[in-house]
């Protein structure tokens, strides 16, 4: 019996002196992952679009890509991406400005340089109920074209084109410098609350409508949402896709990106893609 005891003790110590050495290194864990996430400043963690704004209309923050010092992509005629996707967005929020249910707002509404993690914040700070970054982007063979609609993967790039697409995007914060970089809360975060399956499954499903609306006005570079790593598109509790619209660097494309005709035609699929977006999440929770 006293053998038991004293293995019993000795047993209780163990667990004790063990318990305390794994509350010892993971407690500064456990403050610091506090910390980080009071300074996000977000809103409570949701996975679906937060509920109607004050105004009764559902916020939809449309990112014109790069801006300021950053030109993006640069056609061979010399046509720059930021000015192009600048254009674009301010036409989906014309095109949806009388809408009764959906507000457009911009994170840039001028051509200045905007970092990534603060696009994001941005998108945020408004109760946004849906993000959606517009590019023109560029590729090394002036023969790739088309439109493609981007969605966030937590388990790596669903193509070879994903992938350099979003290495190529995030990239973009580079020209701000070191400082820039150092900011980036939501890439130094462990995949925050990255455990946001029903907030990628709404991002795939708002870039499916989008493509859909796309394909009758342009050809598509991929026929599906792509998935990859892109910074812009880490908010964990706002559904968002970046929007290809065309390849700049391709001659065809940059032609037709320059008119405002195109430019007008893309919008409006765009902003077709998001009404049939908000109309089907209706749907399900009713």
């Amino acid at each position: 019996m006293k053998k038991i005891s004293l293995l019993k003790r000795l047993t209780n110590r163990r667990q004790l002196l063990l318990s305390g050495l794994a509350l010892a290194v993971l407690s500064p864990r456990l403050v610091q992952a506090k910390e980080e996430s009071a300074d996000l400043r977000m809103l409570p963690r949701h996975s679906k679009p937060a509920p109607p704004a004050r105004s009764g209309k559902r916020i939809v923050m449309i990112d014109p890509g790069h801006g300021g010092i950053d030109s993006g992509a640069v056609g061979e005629q010399g046509s720059e991406e930021k000015h192009i996707v600048l254009d674009i967005a301010n036409n989906v929020r014309q095109l949806l400005q009388d809408h009764p249910k959906v507000e457009v707002r911009l994170t840039r509404d001028t051509d200045y340089f905007i970092p990534l993690y603060q696009r994001v914040e941005i998108a945020h700070q408004h109760g946004a109920n849906l993000f959606m970054s517009i590019h023109a982007d560029g590729y090394t063979s002036p023969d790739a074209n088309g439109a493609s609609v981007f969605a966030l993967s937590n388990r790596g790039a669903s193509s070879a084109m994903a992938r350099y697409m979003s290495q190529k995007e995030n990239d973009a914060d580079k020209v701000g410098g070191a400082e820039v970089a150092a900011k980036d809360q939501y890439l130094n975060q462990i995949l925050f609350d990255l455990v946001q399956t029903d907030t990628i499954r709404n991002s795939l499903t708002l870039g499916k409508h989008v493509l859909d609306q796309i394909r009758p006005v342009h050809h598509l570079h991929s026929q599906h949402t792509e998935q990859a790593a892109f910074a812009v598109l880490k908010s964990p509790s706002i559904p968002s896709v970046l929007v290809e619209t065309s390849f700049i660097t391709n001659p065809h494309e940059e032609q037709l990106l320059g008119t405002p005709a195109f430019r007008r035609k893309i919008a409006s699929a765009i902003a077709d893609g998001i009404v049939n977006y908000f109309d089907e999440y209706d749907r399900r929770q009713a």
